[in-house]
């Protein structure tokens, strides 16, 4: 296996997002996933604005990506970023994020993709 290095600023950069409790639930809900803003503030229960927030910064760090699917735009891991391979270790050492999104799914409040 070929070990990538990666330049200290940007491992301390992401590291520094991933600190944030919000941030990292996010990129966990986001680890199988793509998701909208509507539904990360019905699983987190946060303002729509404070959820933007923390997705601008993901965002301009380049660890998510955003497609529009119709009105609705989705979120998703960028797993091209060079430092994917320190964010994929420490959401393998996280609980799974994926019994939200059930319940979300179960509740009739998860968005489906091919709107």
């Amino acid at each position: 296996m070929e070990k990538t290095i990666i330049e200290l600023d940007q491992a301390a950069q992401t590291l520094k997002l991933l600190g944030d409790k919000t941030r990292l639930t996010i990129l966990g809900l986001l680890k199988d996933n793509e998701c909208c803003v509507c539904e990360f503030v019905e699983v987190l229960q946060m303002s729509q604005p404070s959820i933007s927030q923390h997705l601008r910064k993901l965002r301009d760090a380049g660890l998510v990506k955003e497609q529009r699917k119709g009105q609705w735009i989705f979120y998703s891991l960028n797993t091209s970023h060079e430092t994917y391979p320190i964010i994929q270790q420490v959401l393998d050492q996280i609980p799974d994020q994926k019994e939200k999104l059930t319940a979300l799914e179960k509740a009739g409040l998860r968005i489906q993709c091919d709107m």
